[in-house]
């Protein structure tokens, strides 16, 4: 799509031809970190037994689980 190398047209002027911004074509995604990962899989778990749980009530699951531990022991 960009040619960083391309001579007579600099990537400025080719983000501008296809109206992106040149830190978009820069932009490299981080990823998800191994506790947003944890999180994820502990809120589609308990959403997959309770389903009816607002945001209060897996906010406070959540915090009792990090209370207790994931090892449940208290």
């Amino acid at each position: 799509m960009i040619e960083p190398n391309l001579s007579g047209l600099s990537v400025s002027k080719q983000c501008a031809l296809l109206s992106i911004s040149r830190s978009s074509f820069y932009y490299e995604p981080k990823g998800e970190t191994e506790m947003n990962l944890d999180l994820m899989r502990l809120i589609d778990k308990q959403f997959l037994e309770t389903p009816f749980y607002g945001v209060r009530q897996m906010t406070w699951h959540l915090r009792s689980w990090r209370d207790r531990g994931p090892s449940g022991a208290a």
